[in-house]
C-alpha cells in the first residue's frame, strides 16, 4: 500500500507539471470520475478565472449526467459553457459504423477547439486516463488529430488511482460508475434513432432505480441484454425483481429481456489484462 501511494504521488506531481505548462485551459467536462478530478486539479492550480468547463448537451448522453455536471460546476462556482450538439441529425451517426466514435469526437472536439481559439485559451483537455490507452477507442484518433491533451493519461494515472485521489479531495464523484455514450448500447451497423436511444436510457433508469450500480442495457433488435457487476447478478434469482423488470422493459417496447452471465465489461483489446498486470 505504501509503494502504491508513492506511485500515485509521483503521478500526481507529473499531472501538476503538465497542467502548469498552460495559463488558461478548456476542460471537456462530463461530470464523470475522470473529468471531475481533472477539472478540480486544474481549478486548484490555475484558478477559477483561468479554467472553463465545457459540457455537451446531447441526446446520446444520459440526461441525469448532464444535469449533475452542471450542478457540480455551479456548486463549486466554476465557469462553464454548455454546447448543444445533435449528432442524431448526422447520417454517419445514425448508420452506426464501427468508427462512429471517431466522427462524433471530431465534431465535439472541433467545436471546443473553435471556442478555445475565440476565447484565447491555451488548450483543450479531456479526462482520458491511462487505462483508456488499452481500450478500443476510435475517438482517440480524433483527439490526437485536433491536439486535445489528456493530462491524466500522460501522467500515467489509472482509473482506480483517480478514484483514490478523488476520495482524498472529497469529490462525490469518486465512486461514480463508468459512463459511456448511449449509442454504445447498439451493435455496429444497427441504425440508431432518437427513440431507441431514449428507450435504452429509460431501461437503465429502471435498473438504477432498483439499486443496481454499474449498468448497461444492450439493445439487439428489441432484445435487451442486461449487464451488471458480477456481485449484483445473484439479485436476479429473485422472482419479484425478474417480474418487475420484465413488465417495465416490455412496456418500453423490448420483446425479450436477458441477463448477460459474464456481467458488465468494456470492449477491450485482447492483451489488456496482461498489460495492466505489468503496472501493478
Amino acid at each position: 500500500m505504501v509503494n502504491e501511494m508513492k506511485s500515485i504521488s509521483v503521478k500526481t506531481k507529473r499531472l501538476e507539471k503538465i497542467i502548469h505548462r498552460f495559463n488558461r485551459v478548456v476542460i471537456a467536462f462530463s461530470g464523470g470520475v475522470d473529468s471531475t478530478f481533472l477539472l478540480h486539479v486544474a481549478v486548484s492550480l490555475l484558478g477559477r478565472e483561468n479554467v472553463i468547463a465545457c459540457i455537451v448537451d446531447s441526446k446520446i448522453y444520459p440526461r441525469r449526467e448532464f444535469l449533475q455536471a452542471v450542478a457540480f460546476a455551479r456548486k463549486n462556482k466554476i465557469r462553464f459553457r454548455v454546447f448543444e450538439i445533435n449528432v442524431l441529425k448526422k447520417g454517419w451517426f445514425r448508420r452506426n459504423p464501427v468508427n462512429r466514435c471517431y466522427f462524433c469526437k471530431k465534431l465535439i472536439f472541433a467545436k471546443l477547439k473553435r471556442f478555445m481559439t475565440s476565447m484565447k485559451y491555451d488548450t483543450v483537455m479531456d479526462g482520458s486516463n491511462f487505462d483508456d490507452k488499452f481500450d478500443i477507442r476510435y475517438g482517440s484518433k480524433a483527439k490526437r488529430e485536433l491536439g486535445v491533451i489528456s493530462p491524466l493519461e500522460i501522467s500515467g494515472l489509472r482509473k482506480e488511482e483517480i478514484r483514490i485521489l478523488s476520495m482524498k479531495a472529497h469529490l462525490d464523484s469518486y465512486d461514480k460508475p463508468s459512463l459511456a455514450c448511449l449509442a454504445s448500447r447498439f451493435p455496429t451497423g444497427k441504425k440508431i434513432t432518437k427513440e431507441l436511444i431514449m428507450r435504452v436510457e429509460k431501461a437503465e433508469d429502471v435498473l438504477r432505480g432498483m439499486g443496481f450500480s454499474q449498468i448497461r442495457v444492450r439493445d439487439h433488435d428489441g432484445l435487451a441484454r442486461i449487464e451488471v457487476y458480477d456481485r449484483e447478478i445473484p439479485r436476479f434469482t429473485s422472482r419479484d425483481i425478474v417480474k418487475k423488470l420484465s413488465s417495465k422493459f416490455k412496456r418500453l417496447g423490448f420483446k425479450h429481456i436477458t441477463l448477460d452471465l459474464e456481467g458488465y465489461r468494456t470492449v477491450l483489446k485482447k492483451q489488456k489484462q496482461k498489460v495492466l498486470q505489468s503496472f501493478k
